[in-house]
Formats: structure tokens, sequence, C-alpha cells
């Protein structure tokens, strides 16, 4: 296996970068190869042990880099979930999807354990999406370093420097907004330790058709809605409450609702309706497809329809004829499902990290189009959702602009990975 001339150059630049800061920043789109461009960068910077972590689904596909180039460092592959067991003296650490690190205003537990076990470590972090919704999601994404660029011993003392803090009604009192922070002001600070590269500049020109098509649920499904927003309970023959009695309970319990499942106040859950997943079958048959799913019984539901012609192994997908249904957050992340003719929605979730990240998985180098649909029940939630979500601030796209007037363009001077919207 050889490394593309970019991924090379890259990897010898980020390999300075960390000889000199002990931190660098491949921000690179999916599908331009961060894994492979990360683990020659540790090559070249000496390293002797490393830790590589990523997301469970992304185990094989790392092994299959280091295996196929074959490098002289010693890798071990982890997850974030399991750092408590890991023991091993490593020299570098390299972190996937780093950008699961930029919660604020407080870090959450997981980058407090990283930054306790391996701050005093050189790291490479890696990311698509640094930055998906907020500016202030940079803070704690170096934080966890002890060789952040940051002076700031805390979000909040950061923030006071750099965040327009606003004040957010919420239905129980106020709390302050941290959203709005200044990149101007402090960009110059971390910039030369990030290194991003785009698909356009690795030779990718893909549009993305973006289909809405919309379902009929049962009968059923829409009169235990409208009885829980009348009522905000609702209680089965069995005894099980719905209850809603917050309005983001309400509209949790709707957004599940609408897709055809439910989960009860003691803890169970049950699919109340498959005309989603008939929906989904019907529509689709023939056709080798990769779905993404939001809660459990969404699985189940596609699972009652579709039987041994759906599996949720990346492996079997890949090598047989089944189809692949994945829940959103696990499956948007380091994974290719190019083998799918289409990609579908079945639910939609609200994080614009899930919707950038989950519709390019189908996306490679030789792909034109990607050909994604959402499947929306009619007069339910997931349309409000999916308009608020497109509507999002692309705080993203200005980690991958040269200067903050100048957007990323191919050959015909057109947007990369255009979005056309079909509703039906």
């Amino acid at each position: 296996m050889e490394l593309r001339n970019y991924q090379t150059r890259l990897s010898n630049e980020a390999a300075e970068i960390l000889q000199r800061k002990k931190i660098v920043y491949l921000a690179m789109e999916v599908r331009t190869g961060k894994t492979i461009t990360a683990l020659q960068t540790a090559e070249n910077y000496g390293a002797k042990n490393v830790l590589f972590l990523t997301k469970l689904k992304a185990f094989s596909s790392v092994q299959s880099d280091y295996d196929n180039v074959g490098f002289s460092f010693k890798l071990t592959i982890a997850n974030d979930e399991s750092l408590h067991k890991i023991s091993c003296n490593f020299d570098l650490v390299i972190h996937d999807e780093h950008h699961r690190f930029g919660a604020f205003p407080k870090p959450n537990a997981t980058a407090k354990l990283f930054k306790k076990m391996y701050g005093h470590l050189p790291m490479i972090f890696l990311s698509g999406t640094p930055t998906a919704e907020s500016y202030s999601q940079w803070y704690h994404q170096f934080w966890v370093s002890n060789y952040s660029p940051f002076e700031q011993i805390n979000f909040y003392k950061w923030a006071n420097n750099y965040v327009n803090v606003k004040v957010k009604h919420l239905g129980h009192g106020k709390v302050n907004d941290y959203t709005d922070a200044r990149k101007k002001d402090f960009w110059h600070l971390i910039r030369y330790y990030i290194l991003t590269f785009t698909q356009v500049e690795a030779g990718f020109s893909t549009q993305v058709n973006e289909n809405v098509l919309y379902c009929d649920m049962d009968a059923i499904t829409y009169k235990i809605i409208e009885k829980l927003k009348k009522d905000l309970v609702v209680q089965n023959k069995e005894g099980q409450l719905i209850l809603a009695d917050t309005s983001v309970k309400l509209q949790q319990k709707l957004h599940q609702l609408y897709s055809g499942t439910c989960k009860f106040e003691d803890g169970t859950s049950k699919v109340i309706d498959l005309s989603k997943a008939m929906f989904i079958d019907n529509h689709f048959k023939g056709q080798k497809i990769a779905i993404f799913y939001k809660f459990v019984e969404e699985f189940n539901a596609l699972k009652n329809i579709f039987g041994n012609r759906l599996t949720n192994d990346l492996e079997e997908f890949n090598t047989t004829d089944k189809n692949i249904a994945l829940q959103i957050v696990s499956g948007r992340e380091g994974i290719s499902l190019a083998k799918a003719k289409y990609l579908v929605y079945y639910n939609i979730d609200f994080s614009a990290v899930s919707y950038w990240q989950s519709r390019d998985r189908l996306t490679t180098m030789d792909r034109k189009v990607n050909d994604v649909y959402w499947i929306f029940s009619k007069d339910g939630i997931e349309s409000k959702i999916y308009a608020s979500v497109i509507k999002k601030k692309d705080y993203n796209n200005e980690t991958f602009k040269r200067d903050f007037g100048t957007k990323n363009t191919n050959k015909n001077n057109q947007p990369t990975n255009k979005r056309r919207l079909v509703m039906r």
C-alpha cells in the first residue's frame, strides 16, 4: 500500500509540527485518508509505541492500514470507552474523531480521563468536523493536552476573552449561552497546530442528492400522539405509561412515536408501528441499501420486516448482498458504506455532526453522486428537525477555508459536495 502524494506531504508537515508543538490537528474531510496520514506522521515522528483511539467499528480499517504499510512502531487500537482498562506506556497518542472532546462549557467525563492519563504525551488529533456547531468547541479539544496553546485553565476564563456570552431562556429559568465564540480573536493561537485538507483538494467531486419521502403511519400512532399532546400522559392496556410532563420529554416522545417506537416510564421500549420499515422495504425493493436509525427499537422494527436480509455487521454487509442498519451516532464516523446504492434515514438526529458526517458514508474518489433518502412520517416532527439542522450555521466549513473570504471550490469553480433536495 502506497500513500497518495498529498498524504505523504501532510504527514511530513504534521511530523514537523508535532516535533515543535507536541500537538498536531489533522482536520481532513471524510474519505481523504486521515488514518493513514496519522500513522505515517507517527512513523516520521519516530514514535515507538502508539495508542490509536477510535470507534469500535473502525478498528479493522485502522489495523488494515497499519498492516498494509508495515510501520515500524507498535500499535494499540482501542476506543474511548475502554480508556480505564489501558495501562501500557505509550510515547504518542492518536485520537480519532477528536470533535467528541469539544463539549462546553464543561468537558465530558471521557475528555477529563483522557487528559489525566495522556495529557503529558504528544498527540495527533483527527476530525473531518472539528467545529460543526460552535467555535467554542475548540477549547476543550486543545485543553486535553498539557501543551494547549490556550493559557486559560478552564473554559469560563477562556470565554471571558473570546466568547460573546448570551442569555438563553428555558422553561425552568435562564442559562448562559456560550455558543458565539469569536474565532477571529483566537485563531492566531491555534492555526499553526492545524493542517486542513478537503475532498476537492484530494480530487473528489461528489454531488449529494437529498430526497425527502413521506410515509403514512398507522391511525393508532396519530391517536396516541394527539392524546399525548393533549393530556401529556398515555397509558396502554398493560399499564405502561408514556409520560411527557416537560417540554423536553414531550419532544423526545414525539420524536420516537412519529417513527413508530416508544420508551415507557418503566424503562422498557416497544415497536408500536411498522409503517416506516415496510415503506423502506417496498420503496427500495431489490436495491442494496444502508439505513441509519436513531432509537434502538427502530432496528427491531427494521429487522421485523427485513429479516435475514438485514445485518448490523459491516463485514457481512461488504461481503454479502445483505442491507445494513446502523445507529446514526455509532455509524456516522470512521467507516465506508460505499457498497450501498442508496443511503436511507429511518429517522433523524438533532446533531449537525451527525448530519454532515453520516451522509458522506457513501463517498469515494470515483463516486460522482450520493443518493440520500430521508423517510419522514406525514405530519411528523422529523421535517422540523431537518429544517433546524440544515439551517445551522456551518461553523465547520470555516476551518477548511484558506482565509475568511475564500471557499473551497472544484475545477469548475463550483462548491463541492452540493446538496440537491427533492421532497415527495
